[in-house]
C-alpha cells in the first residue's frame, strides 16, 4: 500500500513538473512579445511628455493646455475601448491586436504635423481612438493562455512596459531632443516621427507571432495542448457556476463598477506623477538628457518592484491585501515627497510612490479575473479600463491645474496621494462584496 501512495506522489511531482514547463514554454513564446509591444505603446502613449520640454513653448500651450492635451488621447481611448474589445471577440486577438499597432503607428507619426494646440490635441485624441483596446485586449488574450495561479506573473510581466517605457523612452526621447532643426523639423516632431515606426513593424510581426488559443498553438505538443485547454475550460466553468454574467450584466455589476472606480482613482495618482515627472525634474535644474536619465531610475526600480510583488500575489493568494498594501504605500509615499523642499528627498518619495503606485497596476488584474469570463469579461474589462483610463485626463490636468495656480508641484502631489487612498478604500469594499457573495455560494474568497 505504502508503495503504491509512493507512486502516486511520485506520479503527481511528475505531473505538476510538466504543467510547470508547459507553462514556462507559453511564457517565454508570448510574454516577452507583448510586454515589448506595451513597451512601445507606453512610449507612443507618453512621450508628448519629452516633446512638452520644447513643444509647449513653440506651439504656445500653457500647463492647464497640455492638461487637456494629455487628457484628448484618453478621451479618444476611452469611447473605443468596449466596441474594440468586441471586435477582438469577433475577428480574434492576432489580426485585432495587429490593427491597434499599425493604426497607432500611424497616428502617432501624424502628430508631428500639428502646427497649433487644437491640431495636436485633435492628433492626440485620433492617437487615442487608435490605440483604444490594445492593454485590455492583451489582458483577455493572456486569460486565454494562462490559468489563474500563473495569471498575475503574467499580466505584471505584460505590465513591465510601463515602467520600462521610461527606463528605454526617457534616455531615447532625451536623445531625440537634440535633433533641432535637422531637415528643417523641430526636436519634438522628430520625436514623435521616429517612435511612431516601431508600432508599424511589430503590427505586422504580430500577425506572424502571436496564435488566438493553444490549440493553434503549433509550438506545444498534443498533450500540452490537452491540458492546458482542459484546465482553462475547468476554471471558466468554476467562476461561470459561481455566477454566470452575460455582457449587459456585466457593465452594471457593483463589483465592476467599484473596480471602475478603483482603477480610476489608483491611476490619477500613476498618471499625474507619470506624465509630469519630466517637467519636475526639470524645475530643479537638469537639462533635456539629464531629466530622460534621472526619470528612468525610479521606472526601473518600479519594473523590479512589480515582478516580486506580483509572484507574493500569486504564490499567497491575497489578492486584495496586495493591491491595498501598495495603494498605501503609494499614497504616504506621494504625501510624504509633497512637504519636501529639496530635490533629492522629493525624488526620493516620488521614487517609492512610483513603486507602490506600478505594484498596484501590476496586481489590481487579477480581481477582475476572479469573476469575469467570455463577453462579460470584454465588457467588464473593457468597462474598468475606459473608466480607469480617464485618469488620463485627470491626473495630468489636476497637476497642472494646480501649478497653474500655487506655481509649485507640492499640492498637486498631496492631492493624488488623497486619490490613492480612496482606491484602497474601494479596493476593500470590493473585498467584503466579493465575501459577502461568495459565503453565500460556499466558495473560497478572493
Amino acid at each position: 500500500m505504502q508503495a503504491v501512495v509512493e507512486d502516486d506522489g511520485e506520479a503527481a511531482v511528475n505531473q505538476a513538473v510538466k504543467h510547470e514547463q508547459t507553462m514556462v514554454k507559453v511564457a517565454w513564446r508570448i510574454l516577452p512579445f507583448v510586454c515589448f509591444c506595451f513597451l512601445v505603446n507606453y512610449i507612443d502613449r507618453t512621450n508628448i511628455s519629452f516633446a512638452a520640454l520644447t513643444m509647449n513653448h513653440d506651439l504656445g500651450v500653457s500647463p492647464t493646455g497640455f492638461g487637456w492635451i494629455v487628457g484628448a488621447f484618453f478621451f479618444g481611448y476611452c469611447i473605443s475601448e468596449i466596441p474594440s474589445n468586441l471586435g477582438l471577440q469577433r475577428f480574434g486577438a492576432r489580426i485585432w491586436i495587429a490593427r491597434i499597432m499599425i493604426s497607432w503607428g500611424i497616428m502617432t507619426m501624424v502628430c508631428a504635423l500639428a502646427r497649433t494646440p487644437t491640431q495636436l490635441m485633435i492628433a492626440r485624441f485620433l492617437l487615442g481612438v487608435a490605440e483604444g483596446g490594445f492593454a485590455p485586449g492583451v489582458f483577455i488574450y493572456l486569460s486565454y493562455w494562462f490559468p489563474a495561479r500563473w495569471r498575475a506573473k503574467a499580466i505584471a510581466t505584460f505590465l513591465l512596459g510601463v515602467p520600462l517605457a521610461a527606463v528605454i523612452g526617457g534616455p531615447l526621447s532625451s536623445a531625440i531632443l537634440t535633433l533641432n532643426g535637422f531637415a528643417g523639423l523641430k526636436q519634438w516632431q522628430w520625436l514623435f516621427l521616429l517612435e511612431g515606426v516601431p508600432a508599424l513593424g511589430l503590427g505586422i510581426f504580430c500577425l506572424y507571432t502571436l496564435m488566438d488559443s493553444p490549440s493553434k498553438a503549433h509550438w506545444l505538443s498534443q498533450e500540452e495542448k490537452t491540458w492546458l485547454e482542459s484546465e482553462l475550460r475547468l476554471e471558466r466553468a468554476k467562476i461561470e457556476a459561481a455566477g454566470h454574467m452575460t455582457l449587459r450584466q456585466s457593465l452594471t455589476d457593483f463589483r465592476v463598477v467599484v473596480l471602475s472606480c478603483t482603477y480610476l482613482t489608483g491611476l490619477i495618482g500613476l498618471n499625474g506623477v507619470y506624465y509630469w515627472m519630466p517637467q519636475i525634474l526639470k524645475s530643479f535644474g537638469l537639462g533635456n538628457v539629464s531629466v530622460g536619465l534621472v526619470s528612468a531610475i525610479p521606472n526601473l526600480l518600479s519594473a523590479i518592484a512589480m515582478i516580486l510583488w506580483a509572484r507574493s500575489s500569486d504564490r499567497t493568494g491575497k489578492r486584495v491585501l496586495h493591491v491595498v498594501a501598495t495603494c498605501l504605500v503609494a499614497a504616504i509615499a506621494m504625501a510624504a515627497s509633497s512637504l519636501a523642499h529639496d530635490g533629492i528627498f522629493v525624488m526620493i518619495g516620488l521614487t517609492v510612490a512610483l513603486i507602490g503606485a506600478f505594484g498596484f497596476l501590476a496586481t489590481f488584474w487579477a480581481l477582475p479575473a476572479t469573476f469575469l469570463t467570455g463577453r462579460a469579461a470584454a465588457g467588464g474589462f473593457g468597462l474598468i479600463l475606459s473608466i480607469g483610463n480617464s485618469s488620463g485626463f485627470f491626473g495630468p490636468y489636476i497637476v497642472g491645474w494646480i501649478k497653474e495656480y500655487t506655481l509649485g508641484y507640492s499640492g498637486s502631489l498631496f492631492v493624488l496621494s488623497g486619490f490613492l487612498l480612496v482606491a484602497a478604500l474601494l479596493t476593500l469594499i470590493f473585498a467584503f462584496n466579493v465575501r459577502t457573495m461568495r459565503d453565500s455560494l460556499g466558495v473560497a474568497p478572493v
